[in-house]
């Protein structure tokens, strides 16, 4: 019996294109291994510096935290107006605006501040005219449908390290104070840092009471809050995702960059800060980064095929 023709075919010789795909798939993963030891190293480098952090018993220390992509996946707004959504407190057209912040925020992986103010606008518009209480009840059921799930595991463990420590945690956030109440109340901390929106009678104007807790005016806040409270920012920490937050981070004895931004990532290693990246592995493709991903991937692979062809040269 003749075997088929197809197994007696010759192999077909690797094309030159074919052997520089080749190439470069090898070179991106031998690039991907080198990242992954040296974050690796990195997160060992950090835990063995800081042994004896948070110090148990220490009274005078604190810890503050950035609500969004530092404790939290995405924005707490984005999420709340989701939730407003479904309550049917806006229309399509205002939904999709909301979707498109949310994409352009996970996508960009920090805060715009031209972006972030009309976000803020599109919800003090539509929380106008509700009252305060209603508000606070309907952010109660939006925390367990949207954000309970996005509370990133590896910051909540290091809030519980200073809660465990006895040290009074905080967050520190943009968002109205009312939705940061909610979720610091929820995770079991102190309390909350947050934007205040004017109420008058209990009922919301649309208006804010100064501006947004954003940038420096978080480091007011923490000044502020320290002095309240007793508190020495040299035995403090603070935690943050956002080159916005330096200087919150500059503030305390020990600042931290969670899932940092280029910028802060570039500012945390030129001062020694601490990093931590929980955005690695199957969670990371879960809350929506393959998009980015993919792009970086495609880039990695792009930068080496041209290093092989320069290294052919």
């Amino acid at each position: 019996m003749r075997a088929p023709a197809w197994l007696g075919r010759r192999r077909r010789p690797a094309t030159a294109r074919s052997v520089l795909a080749g190439e470069a798939a090898a070179e991106a993963a031998r690039k991907t291994s080198q990242e992954a030891e040296e974050a690796e190293a990195e997160q060992a480098e950090g835990a063995a510096e800081e042994p004896e952090f948070p110090v148990a018993g220490d009274d005078r220390a604190a810890a503050f935290f950035d609500l969004d992509n530092t404790v939290m996946q995405g924005a707490a707004l984005f999420h709340f107006g989701r939730g407003l959504y479904k309550r049917h407190f806006f229309h399509k057209r205002e939904l999709a605006r909301f979707a498109w912040q949310q994409i352009y925020f996970r996508l960009a992986g920090s805060e715009n501040p031209e972006h972030m103010a009309d976000v803020r606008n599109s919800a003090l518009s539509i929380v106008q005219g509700h009252r305060v209480s209603e508000l606070m009840s309907i952010g109660e059921e939006i925390y367990d449908e949207y954000m309970a799930e996005r509370v990133w595991p590896g910051t909540r463990a290091l809030a519980q390290a200073h809660l465990d420590a006895g040290q009074k945690v905080w967050l520190v956030t943009a968002a109205p104070v009312e939705t940061a109440t909610i979720i610091a109340r929820r995770l079991g901390l102190t309390g909350a840092l947050g934007t205040v929106a004017e109420s008058v009678g209990g009922v919301y104007t649309g208006k804010l009471v100064g501006e947004p807790l954003h940038g420096p005016a978080k480091a007011e806040a923490v000044r502020a809050l320290a002095a309240a409270e007793g508190l020495q920012l040299a035995r403090c920490a603070a935690y943050s995702d956002s080159a916005n937050d330096i200087p919150m981070l500059s503030l305390v004895g020990h600042p931290y960059a969670i899932n940092p931004d280029g910028r802060l990532r570039k500012h945390a290693r030129e001062h020694g800060w601490r990093l931590r990246d929980y955005r690695t592995g199957r969670k990371a493709v879960r809350i929506g980064i393959p998009a980015a991903a993919g792009v970086g991937a495609l880039a990695g692979g792009a930068a080496a095929a041209v290093a092989l062809q320069r290294r052919r040269r």
